[in-house]
């Protein structure tokens, strides 16, 4: 018994940390690719007058990172609902 927890739990914290580094590989990208690298070419496109490379360095990043914290939740829900650990499912 303890075997298979161990293995469903060696499961469960291998998707996490695949999903968490996909997540911070997202931001990563946004952040130092569009906001540093990609910035003079982003600069060439305008939106509502600000720069597209300004806009990503200055708000972007901040906004695809609380998007991505709404994403790593509904992804966790579903992983812990796979996996049996749904907090809803507790009944005390």
């Amino acid at each position: 018994m303890s075997q298979i927890g161990s293995r469903y739990r060696q499961a469960y914290w291998k998707r996490n940390l695949t999903y968490v580094g996909l997540l911070l590989g997202v931001w990563f990208v946004v952040s130092y690719g569009f906001g540093i690298l990609l910035v003079e070419q982003l600069n060439a496109i305008r939106i509502g007058g600000f720069q597209l490379g300004f806009w990503f360095a200055q708000q972007g990043s901040i906004y695809v990172f609380v998007v991505l914290i709404f994403v790593y939740v509904k992804l966790m829900n579903r992983l812990d609902r796979e996996f049996e650990v749904d907090e809803r499912d507790e009944t005390s």
